[in-house]
């Protein structure tokens, strides 16, 4: 099962490499924009999507747009940043808050300024943010600002740094838990356990209220050293106090805990505790921890269980099955992966019939996943048919069959690498 993921992982980097694919177009979304109507085309968003696609700056929309004296409005440009964050898409988020920064009209605060500092650091790196971060005006260095940059240095790890700033928002006489969590957290990850329990125990002097997060960062340091006994206490401790809800991740976090001791049977009470408090929204992301957690514990039973919950949502995506292909690695369990692959084949099919049957044009990205799909099911002529589709839907200019071709040599050469490394297994 191992060589059969890297198999996959191997084919698809080659892939990418030969079409010129950039991997970041498997979050575009499943179809094209193109084929929609001009006028839900034509909103701002839209633009600003399909612009994204095809790797061009944002500006030119922008600018565009008001030159066509079209209304644009703060609060909607602040929806198209939050939108673009969600899906970690920041290089298109960070130019349309500059962009915002330059338009006079536009009154830039404390909070868009935070936000455009997180969105440098993660673009260009925290060089650039604290030069950003010095050529702001004396007045607008405020607690937003100020934790903007501690968020920058605590995502680098620059322990000093964010000390430094973390010394200048006790001056501004902050109580806010946010910022507190922020160095827990980093302390947490480094192993700093001595400094944690220092600013825990600065919070309860200081009256700042424990929250959820507080606390879990804490149990996560016990779990993480396998201090069963605190670990209890402190779970205890949450279960009874009134201004926390004990959540699914406090449970999944003193079951990892729970297993590095070797107390399984613990572990499991606790899972039993997680899975109670999954509400409808979550399932999604939070079955996938439930599955990877059971497969560690080889509860096969568990493992099948949750992933059936799961299909009856009828909601499945690429994480969930790469999710139950690795846990089913973890279990042994070849014949179970290789039915879930094929599984996902099928329904896959299904819903690009639905696109094409209502007149919607796949992207590059349905086509490459379809691909996939088709060549580790030994598909090789389907697999071949799709991935020509998908280098002229991305390049249908400068592509042609000599192209493609060159691409079906890709697929052959790794059958034939796939096929020799199954039969030195079997010798």
């Amino acid at each position: 099962m191992s060589k059969m993921l890297k198999l996959l992982n191997k084919f698809s980097d080659l892939f990418l490499k030969q079409s010129r694919l950039d991997p970041s177009i498997f979050r575009v979304p499943l179809y094209s924009t193109q084929t929609q109507t001009s006028s839900s085309a034509n909103t701002l968003y839209q633009r600003l999507q399909r612009c994204y696609q095809e790797r061009a700056s944002l500006i030119p929309v922008l600018d565009k747009w008001v030159v066509e004296g079209r209304p644009i409005a703060h609060e909607e440009l602040k929806g198209f940043i939050k939108s673009f964050r969600k899906n970690h898409r920041f290089k298109p988020a960070l130019e349309i808050a500059e962009w915002m920064s330059e338009m006079k009209h536009f009154n830039t605060k404390p909070g868009h300024i935070a936000v455009q500092l997180d969105l440098i650091s993660k673009v260009h790196g925290l060089e650039q943010a604290e030069q950003y971060f010095n050529s702001l005006e004396d007045d607008l260095l405020v607690l937003p600002v100020y934790g903007a940059l501690l968020n920058c240095y605590a995502d680098a790890k620059s322990l000093e740094k964010a000390e430094a700033v973390m010394e200048k928002i006790r001056k501004l006489n902050c109580s806010s838990t946010l910022f507190y969590n922020t160095m827990l957290s980093l302390y947490s990850q480094m192993g700093m356990h001595e400094k944690l329990d220092s600013l825990m125990q600065e919070m309860e002097y200081k009256g700042i209220v424990f929250d959820v997060f507080t606390y879990n960062i804490r149990l996560n340091a016990y779990a993480t050293v396998s201090d069963i006994e605190k670990m209890e206490k402190l779970l205890m401790k949450m279960e009874v106090d009134p201004q926390v809800t004990v959540n699914f991740h406090t449970y999944i976090t003193a079951a990892k805990g729970y297993l590095k001791g070797g107390a399984s049977e613990k572990a499991s009470m606790v899972l039993k505790k997680a899975e109670h408090l999954i509400n409808r929204h979550e399932r999604q992301y939070t079955y996938g921890v439930l599955i990877t957690v059971y497969a560690t514990m080889q509860e096969k039973a568990n493992v099948y269980r949750i992933w059936n919950l799961l299909r009856k949502d009828g909601k499945l995506y690429n994480r969930n099955y790469m999710c139950m292909l690795t846990s089913l690695e973890k279990l042994d369990d070849l014949e179970g992966a290789e039915k879930s692959w094929r599984s996902r084949v099928r329904e896959a099919e299904v819903i690009l019939n639905r696109l094409l049957e209502n007149g919607k044009e796949p992207t590059a990205s349905t086509w490459s996943r379809m691909a996939f799909g088709y060549y580790e099911n030994a598909q090789m002529e389907k697999a071949v048919e799709m991935t020509k589709k998908a280098i002229m839907a991305r390049f249908p200019v400068e592509t042609g069959p000599s192209y493609c071709g060159g691409v079906f040599g890709i697929f052959e050469k790794e059958r034939r690498c796939r096929w020799n490394t199954r039969n030195v297994d079997a010798t």
